[in-house]
């Protein structure tokens, strides 16, 4: 149960990004503003769709795994669970987004902050 949890959990921080972005906390707002903003996304060519930074995701990337990983080694073996159910989470994310984006956004939250700064140095 840990592991499907925490599989689908991990996306919680997409609501807190739509959060501090649009100042409202409703889900379900949450849901459809990302919904349009995927619909968009995929209208775009190829070439543009690189150009949009879609979020800072603080659950996804390898370092969030990693620290799950020692956290399930020192602290208590349920971590194990959760970077399980991450690790599937993100084992989908990852191609989709080469896939329908061709970056790799959620891949590394260090790589993440750096492509955020770097786009909003060119704009």
């Amino acid at each position: 149960m840990i592991i499907l949890f925490s599989s689908v959990f991990i996306d919680v921080d997409h609501v807190f990004y739509y959060i501090v972005k649009e100042k409202n906390i409703n889900p379900w707002k949450a849901y459809s503003w990302f919904k349009s903003h995927l619909n968009h996304t995929l209208s775009l060519p190829m070439n543009e769709r690189k150009k949009i930074y879609t979020g800072f995701y603080f659950f996804h990337g390898v370092e969030g795994l990693i620290l799950l990983f020692i956290l399930g080694t020192y602290v208590n073996q349920i971590f194990y669970f959760v970077f399980i159910g991450f690790f599937l989470h993100m084992a989908v994310d990852i191609p989709s987004e080469i896939f329908l984006k061709r970056t790799a956004d959620k891949s590394s939250l260090i790589w993440n902050y750096h492509r955020f700064k770097l786009l909003n140095r060119s704009n």
